[in-house]
């Protein structure tokens, strides 16, 4: 902020005994020049500048030329100011234009339109706010860079000339997509509805799932521009405070310009700061997840504009689990529990393996001969591996920006054109592509997307370690892995819990989907106020004596 803000600031907390608009009173030329010198920072820092306080203008016309400097008004199209007389006072009408229902605008208005000066009385604020405004979420506020906040969040303002006092209405109506199942979590059985853009929305999919009266909903407000709202939901009586406050209180002490990007520049701004690949918040799309961690114990963030939310804190084991292995039976999502676990550790090891095996034949027991590259290639392995990684990721990028009806004639050209050919040609062996098209499966069946990204990144450093290494590198690169995920901490636990620390009964629960009632303690990484789940009559081995 310049000087002259700052002075103008000053002005502002000392009190100005004209609050008429600065604006109104220059000519053509000094409006220019002080337009063009504007920095403001916030709304509070650009209404100090053109009228030198915070005051709500008494005067219909100051409020209009400050609104007009600092709002826009009369240059945004979509910016409304409604003029009308109530009851004989020039009132106004400020609201953003697709914010708010209109017909909800509408009634309120013709219900105004009806008042005569008899009705209101001297005291005319307070007659329209408590007895001719037909409405639940009404509320007063007398700075005027609040309600223009407000009104950017989409709220109308009611300004009374004589006034310095404004009524704000809740109308809003945000544009938005009806919930849809996630594209990233479907499940065979359950719910198809998912996470929208619109933040009262995710809160009401999650509060359907979850009628506690403990399930608390503390909403902030994030950057100086943008002034996005981001929401901590948990379970006040299940949850530990202690984290909740060490969440909160790192939101509230962030300074930036905005999160344009959502959740994903929080993260990177309260959470994951520096360069490590792996994610320490998982993320979610689902309500019925969110609603699962909330029992937990765990807190979720949201934040406005973004289809998923944050679950906080995490570890890899939970990055590994999805919706789909509750959904079944207890066997079944057992075996498919330990499906996807094969999936993701082939997806990091499968390939530093194989390769080691290749540069020393010797380590290959005699059972595995038909291991290996019987033909050679033009290139080196390293070489056709760091080809097929990245013409891997090439191929992910294309399918993101190709339309749908064009993406299987990608895939035909990918694999046939391209795989086919290739292993023709002689620039690949067919284990490469094979062991590549298996590792990139395994990849896919990470239920989260970025940790499949981090194993990528990992298997990628491995393939390299051993290239030039050996045995040696893929020694040292595990070693380095195990080590860098066990000092990985997410708010203060451990990322490879229950492994490292190991708790023997937690670790089982990894590895085995067990049945409901069986599930009885909550998990001890989130030190939960109430770790029990069920009643002592929900005993099973009650139910058998």
């Amino acid at each position: 902020m310049h000087d002259k803000n700052e002075k103008n600031q000053q002005q502002g907390e000392g009190g100005s005994s004209d609050p008429s608009s600065v604006a109104a009173k220059l000519d053509e030329e000094e409006l220019l020049k002080k337009r063009y010198s504007e920095s403001s920072d916030n709304t509070y820092e650009s209404v100090l500048y053109w009228q030198e306080n915070d005051d709500i203008p008494e005067r219909m016309k100051d409020l209009k030329a400050t609104l007009s400097e600092v709002l826009g008004l009369g240059v945004s199209f979509d910016i409304v100011l409604r003029d009308m007389e109530v009851a004989g006072k020039e009132t106004g009408l400020l609201f953003i234009n697709g914010f708010v229902n209109d017909e909800v605008i509408t009634e309120i208005l013709t219900r105004l339109s009806y008042l005569t000066p008899e009705d209101l009385g001297e005291r005319a604020f307070s007659s329209i706010m408590d007895k001719y405004i037909p409405f639940v979420q009404v509320e007063s506020v007398d700075k005027l860079s609040k309600a223009i906040d407000k009104v950017l969040a989409g709220l109308c303002a009611i300004f009374i000339e004589g006034e310095n006092t404004a009524i704000l209405l809740d109308t809003r109506k945000y544009p938005s997509r009806s919930p849809e199942e996630p594209a990233v979590e479907k499940v065979v059985r359950g719910s198809r509805d998912g996470f929208t853009e619109s933040i009262v929305t995710n809160i009401n999919l999650v509060r359907r799932r979850v009628r506690d009266p403990g399930l608390h909903c503390e909403i902030m407000k994030v950057g100086r521009r943008t002034q996005t709202d981001v929401v901590i939901t948990f379970i006040d009586d299940i949850v530990d405070r202690s984290q909740v406050e060490a969440i909160r209180h790192k939101i509230q002490e962030l300074d930036l310009e905005g999160l344009p990007l959502g959740d994903k520049q929080l993260e990177e701004a309260i959470v994951n700061k520096g360069w490590h690949p792996y994610p320490l918040v998982r993320y979610s799309e689902r309500p019925d997840v969110v609603a699962s961690h909330l029992l937990e114990g765990r807190v979720v963030v949201m934040v406005d504009t973004s289809p998923s939310v944050m679950i906080m804190p995490t570890t890899f084991f939970d990055l590994c689990q999805h919706a789909e292995e509750n959904r079944q039976t207890p066997f079944m999502g057992t075996y498919l529990r330990w499906i996807r676990f094969g999936g993701i550790f082939a997806s990091m090891f499968l390939l530093p393996l194989w390769m080691l095996l290749v540069i020393h034949p010797e380590l290959k027991p005699p059972h595995l001969d038909i291991i290996g590259p019987h033909e050679n290639a033009q290139i080196p392995i390293i070489a056709q591996f760091l080809i097929v990684e990245f013409g891997v990721d090439l191929l992910r990028l294309a399918a993101v920006h190709t339309p749908t009806p064009l993406a299987s004639a990608m895939g035909l050209i990918a694999a046939i054109l391209i795989g086919d050919i290739a292993v023709k040609t002689g620039l690949f062996v067919n284990e490469v592509v094979l062991y590549m098209a298996v590792a990139a499966i395994g990849m896919f069946a990470t239920p989260s997307y970025e940790l499949g990204l981090a194993n990528r990144a990992v298997r990628l450093a491995l393939l390299i370690a051993v290239a030039l290494f050996g045995v040696k590198g893929m020694v040292i690169g595990t070693t380095l892995l195990i080590l860098m995920l066990t000092t990985h901490r997410s708010y203060n636990s451990s990322y490879l819990w229950p492994f490292i620390p190991f708790s023997a009964k937690a670790m089982g629960e990894v590895l085995v989907r067990k049945p409901l009632l069986y599930s009885r303690r909550r998990p001890a990484l989130n030190k939960t106020r109430d770790n029990s789940k069920m009643g002592p009559e929900m005993d099973p081995k009650r139910d058998r004596e």
